[in-house]
């Protein structure tokens, strides 16, 4: 049991950002525009979405590994499937979950509460990145000029720059 813990991939921002989310909605409500009905329709396929993503690269990790799977200790670097798209798959996946149940709860607070997260967690993925880089150099330093950290952005031109 304890190895899938260790292995579950849910961002503590992530996780701090859906419950304060709730806390805030529920004692000083924010709704967003629209009927319940719409808040569902929009957010149930974010939310199909985010966890879709999130297990693709958690199984392209895996089908990448050889012997135990420890998710903070990669083997290699896993640069097909999702992660030909971005370097942090998973992490792009939580926020399409928190954003889809904050839109199906109609409550305004996920557009604060889902930033702040996200902000949250950029540091902890540059370190994560300093590591990668450590670990793999050139393979990883190719890698990351050629894949957008999260989506479509943030490519490190002419070389890694750990800055961004």
């Amino acid at each position: 049991m304890t190895g899938v813990i260790r292995n579950l991939p849910l961002p503590p921002g992530q996780a701090v950002g859906l419950v304060v989310g709730i806390v805030l909605d529920r004692f000083q409500p924010a709704r967003l525009p629209g009927t319940r009905t719409a808040h569902r329709a929009a957010g149930a396929p974010l939310v199909v979405a985010g966890c879709a993503l999130v297990v693709w690269a958690l199984a392209e990790r895996r089908r990448r590994t050889t012997g135990g799977f420890d998710l903070e200790q990669p083997q290699s670097l896993v640069t097909t499937g999702p992660y030909a798209l971005s370097r942090h798959p998973m992490y792009v996946g939580w926020w399409l979950i928190h954003l889809g149940f904050g839109v199906m709860r109609g409550s305004a607070w996920t557009l604060v509460t889902l930033p702040v997260a996200i902000l949250a967690e950029h540091r902890g993925v540059r370190a994560e990145e300093r590591v990668l880089r450590e670990t793999f150099g050139p393979e990883f330093v190719r890698y990351a000029d050629q894949v957008a950290r999260y989506v479509g952005v943030f490519r490190a031109s002419a070389g890694y720059k750990p800055a961004l």
